[in-house]
């Protein structure tokens, strides 16, 4: 018996790996978070699997259902949006089961900013702006940020930033990259359900955003990213595909 933690992807039923969907198919039962997953996604399931949302439910749980098909010797499909690499809750399941012995396997996705850069049609590493990509969140009252994480310290460098579940506190977020290494005319942009049907893409600089996100009442499920790489015109090609390069690999 196997629990296979298996990265969703951003919402799109299509955006599953082929990996993932083969397990998905394969599992007779299927753990998945209601909230934050596609229905269509589930059609994936075999006809007579066990379904279960684990919105509602807590740690304790959610490991008593992997317990449970343990005992009965069955696969499970634990499905997490996007990666599971990241915020996914991933790490305390898998010290659960490795406390019970139950063997997991993880299964990569696509992460929710990936399909992000994707509807915008920008990459985010640009040749002489930005290298670099930080990918954090903001604290809230469950859960803190550690020292030396804070969205000044993290802005310090001017690169491209990425913010995952931070948009019902933009208004707070503003303030605090403006007094980092962020101007107030700095590029930025909102996706909200990235690959669903009702995506949001809203685009601005800091000085605007919040009043964009206010009026498009965009709240959650979204991902801010920051950084001149939105707007980058003008930037040298990199040397990967460069004429001299080719050149040079011919003497």
């Amino acid at each position: 018996m196997t629990v296979y933690f298996i990265g969703a992807g951003p919402g799109a039923a299509d955006l599953i790996t082929v990996r993932g969907a083969k397990l998905l198919g394969s599992c007779p039962v299927c753990l998945y978070a209601g909230s934050i997953m596609p229905g269509d996604l589930l059609a994936l399931c075999p006809p007579d699997a066990k379904v279960v949302d684990t919105g509602p439910l807590n740690l304790d749980q959610i490991i008593d259902e992997l317990v449970a098909a343990e005992r009965a010797g069955v696969d499970v499909a634990r499905l997490h949006s996007g990666d599971p690499s990241i915020y996914s809750a991933l790490a305390e399941q898998c010290r659960r089961l490795d406390e019970l012995g139950i063997g997991y396997e993880i299964v990569p996705g696509v992460p929710a900013f990936a399909a992000v850069a994707a509807a915008l049609g920008r990459e985010l590493t640009v040749p002489g702006v930005a290298q670099t990509v930080t990918l954090s969140r903001v604290a809230t009252l469950s859960t803190a940020m550690p020292e030396g994480e804070d969205l000044r310290t993290l802005s310090a460098p001017g690169a491209t930033l990425v913010l995952h579940l931070a948009a019902a506190q933009i208004d707070n977020i503003v303030p605090q990259l403006l007094d980092g290494g962020y101007r107030p005319e700095t590029p930025c942009a909102v996706v909200a359900f990235a690959s669903w049907p009702q995506e949001i893409v809203l685009r601005g600089t800091l000085a605007d955003i919040a009043e964009k996100m206010h009026a498009a009442a965009v709240t959650k499920t979204a991902v801010i990213v920051i950084g001149d790489v939105l707007a980058a015109e003008g930037f040298s090609d990199s040397y990967l595909y460069s004429s001299d390069r080719r050149r040079g690999a011919t003497h």
